[in-house]
């Protein structure tokens, strides 16, 4: 019967896992179209009602990890601008 217990237990963690890895996923593609959308901005043509909002979203892009950006990037096929 253990053996039953950690063949189950194994089995909820791989789901998890597998869980995590997807939104992980979702989530590099989030930061990877943001980071785009911050590059294309002109911070002239941005309304001052949403410059706030741009420069927050611009602060928590660049407190990412480099490596971590870069999957972003690559999660939405985008090129680093800098």
């Amino acid at each position: 019967m253990p053996h039953a217990i950690k063949d189950q237990e194994i089995a909820m963690l791989r789901a998890e896992l597998e869980l995590l890895m997807r939104e992980r996923q979702s989530l590099l593609q989030v930061a990877g179209a943001a980071t785009g959308f911050i590059a294309e901005l002109d911070s002239f043509d941005v309304p001052q009602t949403a410059m706030e909002a741009a420069e927050l979203l611009a602060e928590c892009v660049n407190t990412l990890p480099e490596e971590t950006l870069q999957d972003a990037l690559n999660a939405v096929k985008a090129h680093s601008v800098v």
